[in-house]
């Protein structure tokens, strides 16, 4: 039976697009390792790990029998006055990756939720703390935390995807995106913007939210640690939480476990998903300190006031326990590493293009941002006829790929990235 891409261009809405003049959807019928084929045959090298989430590549086996074995036990339960083995095992975890403060661990079902809760938290803490005038916060501009509601208005309020609703959104405070490019120290006067408005405004922000280290759906942009330093030093300063948006940059993406640890800051608070179930099931985490759970459990309602029906999901968590240990035998340092130095080896005779304005590469990240925008459309038909998964945004070509793809697979993503670049 063939998909029905006519009932699809006509009644299925996709991310980002149109209805009326709908991009085109390719149909895929399977997926394997770093490969997704589709229903002519054709199969593409996966460059974008599904939205960065793919970490193990597409139909692993130890993923899916962890998946079939606890789908024998219990596929889902309620998480309000019960509990299971898969979710004490993956908090543990969870815990023991990250920064030694953050030891309370609210499961949720998809990034977005994961800094609704965060941000809730924030504002429940200073309830508990007397403070109740510290509900709003200070995001960075570039910045970019979800589609929903709350995390919209941590979102660039400008050049941002949510520009439409900005009458509609909570007004929050933003700091001029870092200039330090990473690696670099701090240049003069970057965390100026920043360092003004927590200095105004501290009195009644709640939370400083930032992505560590890149700027995800702003631009690829990488930038300084010394930057995170100095904003870790300005909320202890000034007594506003920080919390770290780890949803793009957590569980090895960036070289490190978490973007935090380029600058070995402790936040408050982090967000985790994308990577957490190895692409297979959504799944979100929210972790935060003693102190901020106490704060919490002190305001007049005395708990915490979120619980997504799915939360805590058995087979979520058996898969992400699964995928966690897979992460950590394979040795993903390495498969970084060699990533980003095969990145740094291909991508970068593309800045002679007069056609770019710049290459970046970071981890396993790799991009070649472009003077004018992409023509979506356009390039994506052109990297499937090359044979490849890439979907570039705004000006950006730049592909994140699972950690187990192999070299020869690599130099077919980064050929054609350069080959697009010199067609645009």
């Amino acid at each position: 039976m063939n998909i029905d891409l006519e009932f699809d261009r006509n009644h299925i809405w996709h991310p980002y697009t149109s209805t009326t003049d709908p991009l085109p959807c390719f149909p895929v019928v399977a997926a394997e390792g770093v490969h997704i084929k589709l229903e002519d045959g054709t199969t593409l090298i996966d460059g974008m790990s599904s939205w960065w989430s793919v970490l193990h590549g597409y139909n692993h086996p130890e993923l899916n029998t962890a998946l079939q074995q606890q789908l024998d036990k219990v596929a889902h339960v309620m998480f309000g006055g019960l509990t299971h083995q898969p979710a004490v095992d993956l908090c543990k975890t969870l815990v023991n990756l990250t920064p030694p403060n953050l030891t309370k661990v609210f499961l949720s079902d998809s990034g977005s939720v994961a800094v609704e809760v965060a941000m809730k938290m924030a504002i429940q803490y200073w309830h508990g703390k007397q403070r109740p005038h510290k509900q709003r916060f200070l995001s960075l501009e570039r910045g970019y935390h979800g589609d929903t509601i709350g995390a919209m208005s941590v979102c660039d309020p400008i050049t941002g995807m949510h520009s439409l609703f900005s009458d509609t959104l909570s007004q929050q405070f933003f700091a001029k995106a870092p200039q330090s490019p990473y690696g670099q120290p701090l240049l003069e006067g970057d965390l100026d913007s920043f360092e003004s408005l927590i200095k105004q405004h501290h009195d009644e922000l709640a939370a400083v939210i930032l992505e560590p280290i890149v700027q995800g759906a702003g631009g690829m942009r990488f930038y300084s640690a010394d930057y995170l330093t100095g904003v870790e030093r300005l909320c202890s300063q000034y007594q506003v939480l920080l919390i770290c948006d780890e949803i793009a940059t957590g569980l090895g993406r960036t070289g490190t476990w978490f973007g935090l640890d380029h600058a070995n800051i402790t936040p408050d608070i982090i967000t985790l998903g994308k990577t957490l179930t190895g692409g297979y099931i959504t799944l979100a985490a929210t972790l935060c300190s003693d102190d901020i759970a106490t704060g919490i459990c002190d305001s007049k309602a005395g708990v915490f006031m979120h619980g997504p029906t799915y939360m805590g999901n058995p087979l979520a968590c058996a898969v992400a326990n699964k995928s966690l240990e897979i992460l950590q035998r394979n040795e993903w340092q390495d498969q970084v590493r060699a990533i980003e130095s095969q990145l740094n080896r291909e991508l970068f005779e593309a800045q002679q293009l007069p056609s770019v304005k710049e290459v970046r590469v970071l981890g396993s990240i790799g991009v070649i941002e472009l003077h004018k925008p992409v023509d979506m459309a356009k390039l994506q038909q052109f990297f499937v006829e090359q044979g490849v998964w890439i979907r570039p945004f705004g000006r950006q070509i730049y592909i994140m790929p699972p950690y187990v793809i192999d070299s020869e697979s690599l130099s077919k993503l980064t050929r054609a990235m350069i080959s697009a670049a010199k067609m645009s």
